[in-house]
């Protein structure tokens, strides 16, 4: 059980190297092993831990789905060989006979996906993440029944997928869609510019940001300091209301981090 378990949490880090997924199959073998152990044995509940490495399979999708099934047979669920967020699973999620276990699952599902966009979309992450403890904090305060809970949980699961297809609406990537959000484009004030605009300085800033950092501009306040320059000076450019620039700014910067530390490991 404790080897399986280790092998699993290696796994999870080394994935999507390929000499990982060249071995997916044996570790979903041993998991399949480990499930049929677990259920013999007279232990209560199912470690965290086990609990955490099988969502993040589901999530990547790295382990064939028998290397899950044993967590999906003991909630009631078929096999899912689906996206964490389509329409499907979450409706088997919301017929799952155990309320509080779909809680749970949603969670950590969700909670997964919050990670993953941290490191590519900081404003979409915070008002997602904000959402999510929202809603957990008034179940846990029991102000809201699990099957509501469920409810707001699927329903921020679609949102969340609703949100990775605004670039495309918006003719941006994905990349230029994390600084367009950067710039509060829900503000009064700033929507007056128009979605053009905003693409516009969106477009620039991707341009810009990549053209002036390296992979320790953050350490740098020299560096720093240039770049927040460059960056209002294109806000000034495009008319964006004075009053916002600093804020903008900070958020944009703050953006600028995290972008560039994913193209420093893509490049």
């Amino acid at each position: 059980m404790r080897a399986v378990r280790e092998l699993s949490q290696a796994f999870a880090l080394a994935v999507p190297h390929e000499e990982a997924l060249r071995i997916r199959d044996d570790v979903a073998f041993f998991q399949a092993v480990q499930a049929v152990l677990a259920k013999r044995a007279p232990a209560d509940a199912r470690p965290e831990e086990d609990l955490d490495h099988a969502v993040r399979q589901i999530i990547s999708r790295a382990v064939a789905p028998e290397g899950v099934v044993d967590i999906f047979a003991a909630a009631g669920l078929e096999k899912p060989d689906i996206s964490i967020l389509s329409d499907e699973f979450l409706a088997e999620v919301r017929g799952m006979p155990q309320r509080n276990l779909a809680v749970e699952l949603l969670q950590k599902l969700l909670r997964g996906e919050l990670a993953t966009r941290r490191r590519k979309n900081v404003v979409q992450a915070r008002s997602f993440a904000d959402m999510l403890e929202q809603t957990i904090r008034r179940y846990q305060n029991r102000a809201i029944e699990a099957a509501q809970v469920i409810e707001e949980l699927i329903q921020l699961a679609k949102d969340m997928r609703t949100a990775n297809a605004r670039g495309e609406v918006l003719g941006l990537s994905e990349d230029e869609l994390a600084f367009y959000d950067a710039l509060e484009t829900n503000d009064s004030a700033v929507k007056v510019l128009g979605d053009e605009t905003l693409r516009g300085i969106a477009r620039e800033l991707v341009e810009t940001v990549r053209n002036n950092v390296t992979i320790d501009w953050t350490l740098r306040e020299n560096v720093r300091a240039h770049l927040r320059v460059l960056v209002k000076r294109i806000l000034r450019k495009y008319g964006y209301p004075p009053d916002k620039q600093e804020q903008a700014t900070r958020t944009v910067l703050e953006q600028a981090e995290l972008l560039s530390a994913e193209w420093a490991v893509a490049g």
